[in-house]
This record gives C-alpha cells, structure tokens and sequence, in this order.
C-alpha cells in the first residue's frame, strides 16, 4: 500500500507526463494540496522528489515549478529514447504475446485512419499510444521506467515534428515497419526500425531547433 506522499509523487508526475502540468508552471503547495486532497507536507515531499528526479525546478524561497526542457536538450533526449525503444522494440519482438501483436496492429490502423482525415492531433496521440503498447509487451521494467521520465521532458515538444510536412507520411511507413518487424517475430529488424524511426523523428526536430535559432 502507498504511503500519501508516494500518492502524491504518482499523481503529480502523472500530470507532468500527460501535460496537464505544463512546462514553467508555478506549482503552489496550497493549491496542490487542496487539487490532490493531501496535506501540504505530503505535496512537499512529493515536489523535493520530484525536483530529485528532474522533473520539477525548486527555487529556495520562491517555490517550485515545472522544468522547462531546452530545444538542444529535447534534441538529446530524443537521441537517448532511441536506444531504449530499440531495445524495447526488441524485446516485444521476442515476448509480445499474440494479443499484443493484434493491438499494436489496431493502433497502426487507427493512426492510418487518422492520418487520412488529416487529424494530425489525433496522429500524434495513436503515435504515443502505440509506442506504450510496445514498451508494455517488452516487459522490461527498467527501460519503461526511464523511457517515461524521458517523455515527460517532452510534452511541449509532442506535436512540432508531425506538423513539418511530409512528416506524418514518412512516420506512419516508419511505425508500420515497426509493427510489422515485431509481429514477425524479428527482434534485429524491430530494434532497427525503431532506432531508424527515432532518429528521423531526432533529425526533424534538430533541424526545426537549428532553422529557429538562425531567425
């Protein structure tokens, strides 16, 4: 059973995951409190583990907020998700069980459908989906563990990459390849096509950050 300061540390970084908690926000402990229904004491306990693990700035006197993530860093973050995912890619190429295999392919459809009717937003969302359908049938605890503090880093920087354009048809084939390697039971072909996956996803990005910086 989890303590109500564990409680706490879940559902904050939770909300730091999903974006609901956005970079730069100022998170005031008498707000948390009363949002999370747990003492002040318990949110600041859960906001020192939260700075501890990167994911919250703690500035003495002036409180908290959530850390904002630099262009260059998203760019490294990305280049470090690359080789987790591949190696998750392989694992779910070895352990996915038949019913896994079926739901990554669901999720494929479904983003192909989205990318059909133009809905990129919704795109994006099946691309998250799909990626933590795969860690799940990987079943290495470590890798997702430091998959997702990875992520949360990069909420704000979800959508920037699927907007540039050619992009969302380059992703899709990328994915498919993916699935399709893991269904086939090709552990080698899965690692690579996540890791080629990714850094396309890295490249466009890094490109983006570079054209900005050069305004």
């Amino acid at each position: 059973m989890t303590s109500p300061a564990d409680d706490a540390f879940e559902r904050l970084r939770s909300q730091i995951f999903s974006g609901q908690l956005m970079p730069n926000e100022r998170l005031v402990e008498a707000d948390l409190a009363e949002s999370l229904q747990a003492s002040r004491a318990n949110v600041r306990t859960a906001l020192i583990r939260l700075g501890q693990d990167g994911l919250v700035t703690l500035i003495p006197n002036r409180g908290a907020r959530v850390r904002v993530v630099t262009d260059a860093e998203a760019v490294e973050i990305l280049q470090t998700r690359a080789f987790l995912e591949a190696l998750t890619a392989r694992e779910a190429a070895v352990k996915a069980t038949a019913r896994e295999i079926t739901k990554v392919r669901r999720i494929l459809e479904g983003m192909g459908q989205r990318l059909a009717e133009g809905d990129l937003l919704g795109y994006s969302e099946g691309n998250a989906t799909l990626h933590a359908a795969i860690i799940e049938a990987a079943r290495h605890e470590t890798a997702a563990r430091l998959i997702a503090g990875l992520r949360a880093h990069l909420v704000r920087f979800q959508f920037r990459t699927i907007l540039v354009p050619g992009r969302a048809a380059n992703s899709y084939a990328e994915h498919t390849a993916i699935v399709e390697a893991i269904a086939a039971r090709d552990p080698d072909a899965a690692e690579n096509a996540m890791r080629t996956h990714l850094g396309q996803v890295e490249g466009t990005l890094s490109k983006a950050v570079h054209r900005l910086a050069s305004l």
